[in-house]
C-alpha cells in the first residue's frame, strides 16, 4: 500500500482555487475520484464548479450545487464527470440510489461533504480540505490535499506541478484547457494579459511488460520515454531554421515544460474537415527541405547532455506491423495463429529496402493534428510542428506518407499526387541525389507499413485503452492501405492482405 502524499497551499482568492483545480484537471483521468471536504461556505462548491468549468473549456457553463440533486452528470470534451454532494445522505447505505455504489467506470467523481459516506470511500482517491484563512483576506482558503493508494502519486506530482509553476513564475497565470492526445501528455495554456504560452505534463512512460525480446512496446519502437528528445529535437529543428516552439522553462527529471505557444491555426477546414491546399504544400515544401540536408544523428539536450536519435529500423517497423496481428485480427475476430511467421516474413523482406534507404529524421507524427500554421513567418517557418519526440532515423518517405495520408482527414488522392510531384520536383531541383522510381516504391512500402500499423493502434486503443473514437478512423485507413499495396513491388502483400485481412467495420 502506497503512503498517503500530502501538501498545503494557500488560496488567495476564488481565481487561486480555479487555477489550483485546474492544475489537478491536468493530472487526473476517467475511473479516478476526488472529495471535497470543509465547512459550509469554505469553498468546496466553488472548487468544483471551477474544475467543471475548465474541463468544459467554458467559464460560463451553468454548474448548479447538487445539494437537492445529490447527483449531477456532465458530459465533459475529456471524459464524464460525476458531481455528488453527500449532505442530505445520512449515510453510506444511501449512495447506490445516486450512482455512487458502485462508482460509475470511466468517469471522474467530484464528492463533496465525504465524510457522510465514511468507510465507502475507495482506497485510491485524493481528498482536498478546505478551510478558511481570515489572515490573507476574507475570500481566502487553505487547501490540505491528500492522496490514498495510487493517487499519492498524483498529489506529489501536483505538488511538484505546482513548485516548478511558482519557481518559473506562472503560478498565478489563468489556464486554459487545451486537448490531448492518445499519449500520456496533457497540455494547458497560461495566459497573462495578451501573451500565452504552453504547458506540457509529460510524465515518464511507463516501461510496459517486455514482450519484445526482453523490450517494452515503447522501447522496442523507440517511442520517447521522457521529455528530453522533445527539448533535444526542438532545438536541433530550430537550429536548422525550421519553426519548432522555443522553450522557456524545464524540468527535464519530472516531465514539465512551458513552451512557445504557436496559437490555433490549423491546416484543415470545414466540416468534415479537409486540408488546406496552399498550406500541405507549405508542409510539403518543408519536408523536402529537411530531407534535402546532412543532419546531426547527436543533438544537445542541455550543455553536457548529448541525444543520440535512435534508428528506425527493420526490427522496430516490425513490431509496429505485429500491431495488425496483436490486435485488428482478433477485433475483427480473427486469430492470426500459423499466420505469423509467413506474415512477418513477408514484411521483413519489403523492409529490408526501406532499411537500405539513406536516412533522416522522421519526425513520426507530422500530420495536421501536429502543424500549426504561422501566418507572420514566411516560407517554410510557416509550418509551426509541434509533436516531434518521437524522431527517428529513417527513410524520408514516411514522414510524407503522414501528412499527405492523413489517419484523421480525408486527403482526397488527386491533391496527394499532386502533392508527391511537388516534393519529387524540389528534391530533383536540390541538386543532391535523388530517385524518383525508387523514392514511389519506398513511399509505397511506407505507406503500408504505417497503416498497417495504425489499423492495429486504433484496435488497441479502443479494446486495451477504451477510447473507442478511433475506430472511426479505420475505414480511411484501410483506403490508403488498398492504394499503397497497389504498387507492383507490394504484389505478394497485397494478395496476402486480400486473403487473410478483412475490411474493418463500416
Amino acid at each position: 500500500m502506497n503512503e498517503p502524499s500530502t501538501f498545503t497551499t494557500a488560496l488567495v482568492n476564488e481565481t487561486a482555487t480555479a487555477d489550483l483545480m485546474a492544475d489537478l484537471a491536468l493530472l487526473v483521468g476517467p475511473g479516478d475520484v476526488i472529495t471535497l471536504s470543509g465547512d459550509l461556505g469554505a469553498g468546496k462548491t466553488a472548487a468544483a464548479r471551477a474544475m467543471i468549468r475548465y474541463l468544459a473549456g467554458d467559464d460560463t457553463i451553468e454548474v448548479p450545487s447538487p445539494t437537492f440533486t445529490l447527483a449531477q452528470h456532465y458530459d465533459l470534451p475529456p471524459y464524464p464527470l460525476l458531481h455528488a454532494d453527500l449532505y442530505r445522505i445520512s449515510g453510506p447505505g444511501e449512495l447506490e440510489e445516486i450512482g455512487l455504489a458502485p462508482l460509475p467506470e470511466a468517469t471522474v467523481v467530484l464528492i463533496e461533504w465525504p465524510e457522510r459516506a465514511a468507510g465507502a470511500l475507495p482506497a485510491d482517491r485524493i481528498d482536498i480540505a478546505f478551510s478558511h484563512r481570515p489572515a490573507l483576506g476574507s475570500a481566502a482558503r487553505a487547501a490540505e490535499i491528500t492522496g490514498y493508494g495510487k493517487a499519492a502519486a498524483q498529489v506529489a506530482r501536483l505538488a511538484a506541478l505546482r513548485q516548478f509553476l511558482e519557481d518559473a513564475g506562472y503560478l498565478d497565470a489563468k489556464r486554459q484547457r487545451m486537448a490531448g492526445d492518445a499519449s500520456t501528455r496533457s497540455y494547458a495554456r497560461l495566459i497573462r494579459g495578451d501573451t500565452s504560452f504552453i504547458l506540457m505534463n509529460a510524465p515518464k512512460r511507463p516501461d510496459g511488460p517486455a514482450i519484445h525480446d526482453g523490450k517494452s512496446y515503447s522501447a522496442a519502437v523507440h517511442l520517447a520515454e521522457d521529455v528530453k528528445p522533445f527539448v533535444a529535437i526542438a532545438r536541433g529543428l530550430r537550429d536548422q531554421g525550421f519553426s519548432a516552439p522555443a522553450i522557456h522553462h524545464a524540468d527535464l527529471e519530472l516531465g514539465f515544460l512551458i513552451t512557445e505557444d504557436f496559437g490555433s491555426a490549423g491546416f484543415v477546414e470545414g466540416t468534415p474537415p479537409a486540408p488546406i491546399a496552399r498550406r500541405y504544400e507549405a508542409a510539403t515544401d518543408m519536408l523536402a527541405a529537411l530531407h534535402g540536408r546532412t543532419l546531426p544523428e547527436i543533438l544537445s539536450v542541455a550543455p553536457h547532455i548529448p541525444y543520440a536519435i535512435p534508428i528506425f529500423d527493420t526490427e522496430a517497423m516490425l513490431v509496429e506491423v505485429g500491431l495488425m496481428l496483436d490486435w485488428y485480427l482478433p477485433d475483427r475476430d480473427i486469430e492470426p495463429g500459423d499466420l505469423r511467421a509467413e506474415f512477418m516474413a513477408m514484411w521483413r523482406g519489403l523492409l529490408e529496402k526501406a532499411n537500405a534507404a539513406p536516412r533522416t529524421w522522421v519526425l513520426r507524427d507530422f500530420h495536421s493534428p501536429n502543424l500549426i500554421w504561422l501566418e507572420q513567418r514566411h516560407d517554410i517557418k510557416q509550418v509551426g510542428v509541434i509533436d516531434f519526440q518521437d524522431t527517428v532515423l529513417g527513410p524520408s518517405t514516411y514522414d510524407l506518407v503522414s501528412l499527405l495520408q492523413d489517419a484523421r482527414v480525408n486527403v482526397p488522392e488527386p491533391l496527394e499526387l499532386a502533392l508527391l510531384a511537388r516534393y519529387v520536383k524540389a528534391r530533383l531541383g536540390s541538386g543532391s541525389p535523388f530517385d524518383p522510381a525508387g523514392f514511389a516504391e519506398l513511399y509505397a512500402i511506407m505507406s503500408a507499413q504505417r497503416n498497417t500499423r495504425l489499423l492495429g493502434t486504433f484496435a488497441r486503443l479502443n479494446r486495451r485503452d477504451g477510447k473507442p473514437h478511433y475506430l472511426r478512423h479505420q475505414p480511411r485507413i484501410w483506403t490508403y492501405l488498398t492504394r499503397s499495396l497497389a504498387h507492383p513491388s507490394l504484389g505478394e502483400a497485397r494478395a496476402w492482405y486480400q486473403a487473410h485481412v478483412p475490411p474493418p467495420a463500416a
